[in-house]
């Protein structure tokens, strides 16, 4: 009987533990970003429309007077425009030279925080629902499709940043049937990025990913199943109003799956 029991004993442990790992982890778009990289100074980021029209004209100004190529008369007028437009920007506590000198820097860290991938969450199994976009096969033959969190990405606007986007290796061997089709995925997220350019509707598209998923469930759901949860017949607001409704559903799992650990 105590041989019994600890063989019991050590079996449901063993299920026990079996269920914790293999329980994925509700999971967000927002998570998948690495905050610390979304942390720096953007002295770009505050400045007005106005401001932005009259330091593109400050650079304009200055690229022809440096260019060699302006005549006489016409240097003359571009001097006296880019002494208007620093002074004016200067009145209002912009020095457009030293902007000037920071865009590189400030692109190079805006590409960053548009790619950096949540080290947190690499090789974690989780689960995030999203949009589909068809892919080209991998070269071992397996299914392959880039998860994007709002529809219509890549097509009737331009990609998401790389660490908004996954690419899923559809390793359980499902393939989507059509473009944008709402799904819910598990499996191992992984920070591998990658670039492939595609066709996507009506033209070529770098797909840049900084996630790929080796995806092992999907969960589908049928055009009818998504007018009737959200009570509208129009396809294009179904689809964005079933996304918004997931996306609140996988938060409250995922404030549950807290409160529980």
């Amino acid at each position: 009987m105590r041989a019994f029991r600890s063989v019991l004993a050590s079996f449901v442990f063993s299920a026990c533990w079996q269920a914790a790992v293999a329980e994925p982890l509700v999971t967000d778009w927002p998570d998948l970003v690495d905050e610390a990289a979304q942390n720096f100074e953007d002295p770009f980021r505050d400045l007005t429309f106005d401001q932005l029209v009259a330091l593109r004209t400050f650079v304009n100004a200055q690229e022809s007077l440096t260019s060699g190529d302006t005549a006489e008369d016409d240097r003359s007028q571009l001097e006296a425009q880019l002494a208007d437009v620093e002074a004016e920007l200067k009145a209002e506590g912009i020095d457009a030279n030293w902007l000037i000198s920071q865009r590189w820097v400030v692109a190079d860290r805006r590409k960053l925080a548009g790619e950096a991938g949540n080290p947190a969450k690499d090789g974690e199994i989780i689960k995030l629902g999203g949009f589909v976009i068809p892919a080209p096969a991998a070269e071992d033959g397996t299914p392959v499709g880039y998860l994007v969190p709002e529809r219509g990405m890549c097509s009737h606007v331009p990609p998401p940043p790389p660490n908004q986007m996954v690419r899923l290796r559809l390793t359980n061997g499902w393939k989507s049937t059509e473009m944008y089709e709402p799904i819910v995925v598990t499996g191992q997220l992984q920070i591998q990025p990658s670039d492939e350019r595609m066709m996507v509707v009506d033209g070529f598209v770098s797909m840049r990913a900084t996630f790929e998923m080796d995806v092992t469930d999907v969960q589908t759901f049928s055009k009818n199943d998504v007018r009737q949860s959200v009570g509208t017949t129009d396809p294009s607001a179904a689809t964005k109003t079933w996304a918004e409704g997931l996306a609140e559903k996988l938060k409250q799992n995922r404030q549950s799956q807290t409160e529980n650990q």
